[in-house]
């Protein structure tokens, strides 16, 4: 039982500190009013020019994915890379031969997604 009320008190501070800070920015923030300027999409600077979702041949969408599939990449191989001697060596419950062919599995799904990105130009700066 003493575990359900220290998940509740983390719980309640978690929701009690985000509030807190919501209602101390609108508070003591600096209000303006919402002109054309300040509402406009920001761009590094420079005036934005046309739609970035019909300029661009690709999507932003497909820059995140392959960020996801790196990300989980390293993910996923760190912890075996880790024990990677234990288990060629046979001191783990897991095959050496299952883990292999998991990691050739997950390394060719990998490769395929970077094939994939590259065939649709994501990859070339302009």
């Amino acid at each position: 039982m003493s575990e359900y009320i220290i998940l509740s008190i983390f719980l309640f501070l978690g929701a009690f500190i985000a509030a807190a800070a919501t209602v101390t920015g609108l508070l003591l923030g600096y209000r303006t009013k919402n002109t054309a300027n300040k509402m406009a999409p920001y761009e590094c600077g420079m005036e934005t020019i046309g739609n970035a979702r019909i300029q661009f041949k690709v999507g932003y969408y497909l820059f995140a994915l392959l960020f996801l599939v790196f990300d989980i990449e390293a993910l996923f191989l760190f912890p075996v890379m880790m024990n990677f001697r234990e288990i060629m060596a046979g001191h783990t419950p897991l095959s050496p031969m299952i883990v292999l062919i998991d990691l050739a599995i997950f390394i060719v799904i990998l490769v395929s997604g970077l094939a994939y990105a590259w065939k649709k130009g994501i990859l070339k700066w302009e």
